[in-house]
């Protein structure tokens, strides 16, 4: 049967969640509460892991299959990093082909869909949607060391 979305283990500053394989995710189904859409292998994780900056989904598509639309954004970006499997992605009037390895960045505008074309491997992809114009710096400019030898050795396991 499936579920909605996954449980998640928290700490005071972490959460965390195990999917578990790529192929598995059809046990996780996205119903939008917009329109009547059901989608078999989609995982959405703002809400299960309290993510404040972005949204993040986990998708499975299989063979021989498309994604049942066309969508765009208002304001969000999106970035797709395909992991397994082969397939074409649009946007607007341009068709390409992606597989694993495969990096798609589509602006809010952008008119997108994609399809699955192998015969026998899901096509499986990580979906990375954030504001844009919203991060002009690297991230190494965030991020700073913390002075702190690194152990293993006395953790609390969750």
């Amino acid at each position: 049967m499936a579920q909605t979305e996954p449980n998640a283990r928290t700490g005071q500053n972490f959460a965390v969640i195990d999917l578990g394989l790529f192929s598995q995710l059809g046990q996780f189904t996205f119903e939008s509460p917009q329109a009547p859409i059901k989608l078999e292998g989609k995982v959405f994780l703002k809400q299960v892991l309290n993510l404040t900056s972005a949204e993040i989904s986990v998708n499975n598509l299989p063979p021989n299959k498309s994604f049942p639309f066309y969508h765009k954004h208002q304001l969000n970006e999106e970035i797709y990093v395909f992991v397994r499997g082969k397939g074409e992605f649009q946007v607007d009037d341009y068709l390409f082909p992606v597989s694993e390895g495969s990096v798609v960045r589509v602006d809010p505008a952008g008119e997108r869909c994609m399809r699955n074309t192998s015969d026998n491997q899901d096509l499986c992809w990580i979906v990375i949607q954030s504001r844009a114009g919203s991060f002009p710096h690297h991230t190494i400019q965030d991020g700073f060391g913390v002075h702190k030898r690194v152990s293993w050795v006395g953790k609390q396991q969750i």
